[in-house]
Order: C-alpha cells, then structure tokens, then sequence
C-alpha cells in the first residue's frame, strides 16, 4: 500500500499507509505547517483529518472485500470532540462493519498518540459504483 503516499489528494497531503486487519485499515498524517488551519495555533485543519478519514474507512472496506472495488463516498459524519496537537501525528483507524450488494457501512477514529483519546469519530456509508 505505499501507493497512498504518492498519489492524489492522499499523496499531497502525505497520508501513509500504518496497518491493516480482515475488516479495518491505519493511515496516518504527519504533522506539517502546510496543513494547519489558523496559523497561530499550529492545529491542523480540519480537511486533512477528514481527509485521512475518507480514506481510512474507504480502505477499510477494501480489506474486508478482500479487494479492489470502485466506490464513492455517500455521507461521512465527522464528530470532532477535540483539536489535535500540533506536532503530532494523526492516526485514522478505519473498520468496515457491514456490506450489502451496493453499500459498505464504516465507523472509525483519528487520534494523535493515544487511541483512548481520540481527535474524532467518524461513521458513514460507501456506494459501489461498478
């Protein structure tokens, strides 16, 4: 999966591939002044954390698939419950908990060094579209 490094939105963003399981997927975002939101914080915008969600849960469901499948992004709910720490590292942790014939239904979380912290939750749904 180095290919998530340098390509496309993912690549200019400089998300990487951490790890991945049967049903859920690790990318992160190195922290980089390019991507924060107000400059006298140093936070990283939100973007880029939904960003790294996007694609978290959308490889996610390639892992429970077992493969590749065209799809696109229906609704992805992002629920911030706190800045992440300027310097740190995010990472999005993705899971695919169910698929039907046309849809994969995910949850997942960003954090930046403690899981049991998160920067935020996310939940959604994907569309195939082949």
């Amino acid at each position: 999966m180095s290919y998530v490094r340098r390509v496309g939105h993912g690549g200019a963003l400089g998300i990487a591939y951490v790890d991945h399981g049967p049903d859920w997927a690790e990318l992160s975002l190195p922290y980089d002044e390019k991507l924060i939101g107000m400059p006298d914080s140093g936070i990283i915008a939100s973007g880029p954390i939904i960003s790294l969600m996007d694609m978290a849960t959308s490889v996610a469901i390639w892992c429970r698939l077992d493969r590749f499948r065209h799809q696109a992004t229906l609704d992805l709910r992002v629920d911030y419950l706190r800045p992440a720490t300027p310097g740190h590292t995010v990472i999005g942790r993705g899971e695919c908990y169910a698929v039907t014939r046309s849809v994969a239904f995910v949850r997942g979380t960003a954090h930046d060094g403690d899981p049991a912290d998160p920067v935020a939750h996310v939940t959604g749904t994907f569309m195939f579209t082949d």
